[in-house]
């Protein structure tokens, strides 16, 4: 079962890009979402952001913990720090404890190539600036094929489809939320390294507001809710 989760919980966080949007995002001071697994919160990943004249750092704190008869058989604690200027990604680090395990991000911009560099602990090397590190806040997953893992720095193809918009009931208040469907590109992957995500984003402000998926139990990422200036 911990070999099950080790590899859902790469899942979860392998969803900034040069050209990440940043622009959509001015204002937001702090997007807190909850984690719930069968229906129980087990923790959270909030991110905040602090806005310069022509930069954005977005930072990530993410905790959770998976009980089974009051044993602890998966926890998760990790932060990262992303660099934009001029709306384009420059850096980007992570560090990631999975039951106590490090696992490693280190990302920067090379200009004279115009690609990333990766020093991850599952993936070393280059990859195109039309790849995205996989964070929730970040609408750019909706429109990308590539997706680079903040955990580990693996990359992974994706597809992306629009389902419909639909009325959606969160924190006791309804929205008109836009349902996508994320899954790999890749149909013939082992089921505990497919991605298979539903996404319902807010047309007005480009914020995720749900994330579903299932594996060892059902999961989801819940806006809490977030702060502007």
């Amino acid at each position: 079962m911990k070999k099950t989760f080790l590899s859902l919980i790469l899942l979860i966080f392998t969803i900034s890009n040069l050209g990440a949007h940043t622009s959509h995002y001015k204002g937001i001071k702090v997007i807190n979402m909850d984690v719930f697994r069968n229906g129980k919160l087990i923790g959270y990943s909030n991110y905040f952001f602090t806005h310069g004249k022509d930069t954005l750092e977005v930072k990530n704190y993410t905790k959770f913990k998976v009980k089974l008869m009051q044993l602890v058989i998966f926890s998760i604690s990790g932060e990262s720090l992303e660099k934009y200027k001029n709306g384009k990604l420059i850096s980007y680090q992570s560090t990631t404890f999975q039951n106590d395990k490090e696992k490693y991000v280190k990302l920067n911009f090379d200009e004279k190539n115009n690609n990333f560099l990766i020093d991850g602990s599952s993936f070393k090397g280059k990859v195109d600036t039309e790849t995205i590190i996989g964070h929730w806040w970040n609408h750019k997953i909706l429109k990308v094929d590539k997706q680079i893992s903040p955990i580990s720095g693996s990359i992974k193809k994706q597809i992306v489809k629009f389902i419909e918009a639909e009325s959606i009931k969160l924190n006791e208040k309804n929205y008109i939320l836009h349902h996508y469907k994320l899954i790999s590109q890749n149909s013939n992957l082992p089921e505990d390294k497919r991605l298979d995500f539903d996404i319902w984003l807010n047309p007005k402000n480009n914020l995720i507001y749900k994330i579903t998926y299932e594996r060892a139990g059902k999961w989801e990422y819940r806006l809490k809710n977030f702060e502007i200036n």
